[in-house]
């Protein structure tokens, strides 16, 4: 890990306590005054929210599985160079999946869509995945 560029990496399956460990996590940041740049997983799938209904279709008619978690449905040769170039260089690209009509209303998308890709993390003393 980069001493001068730290990455804290929180995973689970959705239902996990993720969120909650995230919450926590910004409580400490805030009380510490330490500046995160954070990305979240959902914004490294590979499909929008229509666009993964409709390729989990499509893996059904031909008998196969898709999964949410596995290559195919994600980019992770993007979450792979943020975490390297963040290393590196303190910067990442970030976008952002939103959930709901409130996290998309800001941005003028649809709840299950992608904002676009974003480099982030400039004056953060970590990034927080």
């Amino acid at each position: 890990m980069s001493e001068k560029h730290p990455i804290i990496a929180v995973t689970g399956s959705s239902g996990a306590g993720t969120s909650t460990v995230k919450n926590a996590f910004e409580h400490i940041f805030r009380r510490e005054q330490v500046t995160p740049v954070v990305i979240e997983g959902d914004a490294f799938h590979r499909y929008n929210r229509q666009e993964m209904r409709d390729q989990l279709a499509r893996a059904a008619e031909e008998g196969r599985n898709l999964s949410h978690f596995g290559p195919e449905a994600n980019v992770f040769d993007e979450l792979e160079n943020s975490f390297r170039r963040y290393g590196e260089e303190g910067i990442c690209r970030r976008r952002r999946y939103l959930h709901n009509d409130e996290e998309a209303e800001p941005y003028g998308l649809q709840p299950g869509e992608f904002t676009d890709w974003e480099d982030a993390g400039q004056d953060s003393d970590l990034l927080f995945y």
